[in-house]
């Protein structure tokens, strides 16, 4: 049997549980189970750091099932190699993606999929769109399972049409809030680093999160964790201050996720 998160069905309470372990430039990783299957969605800190990482939540390594990779920047993928490999994990990502990483004959097993195209990985209901980010072919993730959804889009650069439909209806997102523009604009940072981030292919700043939020806002929205903040251009206080402006027809809770620890397990009932 698995662990608290991971008991049977028939004796949980809950449909859906998250808990971002990492969420930073340096290193990524998103856990998701059903209670009886758990993914990691990236793995960009050591496979020693994101085992002790969840443990600290009570959770086990031992259960994880697979890997979903959003895009291949090493954030992402640190420990993607090491787990599989240990853990005799299937790596899922998408197929332009499998062509640009060389890491084939490093991971136990390769399973890809197609931007649009759902597929399950057991229980979980997948369902990939394509974002905007500066990588070979960088994906945003629906996760469903027992009526509930989950929406996951960080690192992009701008906000589509299609990021917002795909994110509709959800009842938790995890969505980007990289920077505050005016610490961005007269931060440290060379300016091409800064024209990157600010580019459609960089980071979301937080108006663009709020706007982001306003769109997606509905009735049955229970939370929403902002991520991949700059430890340099933003500040958690700033985030919410802005964010919260967009919520005029529901209020859900409001976390943003750290790089240096661990989240709570987030539970959708």
């Amino acid at each position: 049997m698995k662990l608290e998160l991971q008991r049977p069905r028939q004796c949980a309470d809950y449909s859906l549980a998250v808990c971002v372990l990492a969420s930073g430039s340096r290193g990524n990783a998103i856990y998701i189970s059903d209670g009886f299957t758990a993914i990691l969605v990236d793995a960009g800190l050591s496979g020693t750091e994101i085992k002790r990482r969840l443990k600290s939540r009570g959770l086990n390594s031992k259960d994880l099932d697979a890997i979903l990779v959003t895009h291949e920047h090493s954030d992402h993928i640190q420990a993607v190699g090491v787990l599989s490999r240990q853990l005799k994990l299937p790596i899922y990502l998408n197929r332009k993606i499998e062509k640009k990483v060389s890491i084939g004959n490093s991971v136990h097993e390769i399973r890809t999929f197609q931007c649009g195209s759902p597929f399950q990985i057991n229980n979980l209901i997948i369902h990939p769109f394509a974002i905007s980010h500066d990588a070979a072919n960088p994906m945003g993730f629906t996760i469903g399972q027992n009526g509930k959804r989950i929406g996951l889009a960080t690192d992009l650069g701008t906000i589509t049409p299609s990021v917002k439909a795909n994110l509709k209806h959800c009842h938790l997102l995890i969505i980007e809030a990289n920077h505050d523009s005016d610490m961005l604009a007269n931060g440290p940072y060379p300016w091409p680093l800064k024209q990157r981030i600010q580019s459609h292919r960089g980071h979301l700043s937080n108006e663009q999160s709020k706007n982001l939020l306003m769109a997606l806002q509905h009735r049955r929205l229970e939370h929403v964790i902002f991520a991949h903040l700059s430890e340099t251009n933003n500040t958690p206080q700033k985030v919410l201050t802005e964010v919260s402006k967009a919520l005029t027809l529901c209020k859900p809770r409001l976390t943003v996720a750290s790089q240096n620890r661990c989240g709570e397990i987030v539970y959708l009932k």
